[in-house]
């Protein structure tokens, strides 16, 4: 599962935006790290690998951000399907998932473009008492089939974010250091791809990957939204309670319906 805020070289809305002008290079970029992520899954064993795109560029683009003419021909890649939605690949049997290209939670001081869920860009998110970015969403939807996050690759705050949530036992690969929102200290993209190559060889060569990430259940997910007329949007939904001016609550059995409460499958 990818996305693109976390690959070296890219550090503003314009790379990762469908249409702008710097949009065509933060492709290339994505597509090579995705690239050197298959090689390295191929190296550690992996004989089926699919490539999911999760990075919403907007309108045509969105989930449809990869150079097919320059992908690895051993992977298949699911192009323009709803962020989070297609279940083919766990329901089939999955060993295990690679996260790769994730950026930090919203309000990380240090996390490049960082945000949760671009569309909605919710203040904060809990699973449970577990404050959660996108990292923690993949993990949750993989943790639901019982598949583990084997590698994340990003910047060092969203390495940190997912160590945090996951475990020490998670392997990580940093290609960049964020110095504010929108500048970082970045490895070249020659040698980020070989990091992330060698982690994911690694990770699946051991594959000792922490236990998957399942909240607890029955499951309390809250959203904390910018604004007192976000609220507006959660309002007769079932399941779901406004519980403060800027503080919504989907309860459920289990995560998946607490979440695809909130989350529409458009």
């Amino acid at each position: 599962m990818t996305d693109m805020e976390g690959v070296s070289g890219i550090v503003v809305w314009g790379q990762v935006t469908g249409g702008a002008p710097m949009y065509e290079e933060g492709r290339r970029l994505y597509t090579e790290e995705i690239n050197a992520a298959v090689r390295g899954a191929k190296a550690g064993g992996a004989t089926e690998i699919v490539v999911v795109d999760c990075h919403g560029a907007g309108n045509d683009w969105s989930f449809n951000s990869l150079i097919p003419e320059m992908l690895d021909p051993d992977c298949e890649w699911v192009a323009h399907h709803t962020w989070g939605r297609y279940t083919e690949m766990w329901e089939n049997g999955c060993d295990a998932c690679l996260l790769v290209g994730m950026h930090a939670r919203a309000g990380t001081p240090d996390g490049v473009m960082c945000h949760t869920i671009s569309t909605v860009q919710y203040r904060n998110l809990w699973f449970g008492d577990d404050l959660v970015g996108e990292t923690g969403v993949n993990a949750a939807l993989n943790g639901q089939y019982g598949v583990p996050i084997a590698l994340v690759t990003g910047d060092e705050a969203v390495c940190r974010e997912a160590s945090e949530l996951l475990g020490d036992g998670l392997r990580t690969v940093a290609v960049k250091k964020g110095l504010s929102r929108y500048s970082a200290r970045q490895i070249p993209p020659v040698r980020a791809r070989q990091m992330i190559e060698d982690g994911a060889r690694e990770a699946l060569a051991d594959f000792t990957p922490p236990r998957p990430y399942i909240p607890a259940a029955p499951s309390v997910i809250t959203i904390e939204v910018g604004t007192v007329d976000k609220v507006t949007d959660f309002r007769g939904r079932a399941g779901v309670e406004v519980t403060g001016d800027l503080t919504v609550e989907s309860r459920a059995e289990n995560w998946m319906t607490a979440w695809d409460q909130f989350w529409p499958f458009a």
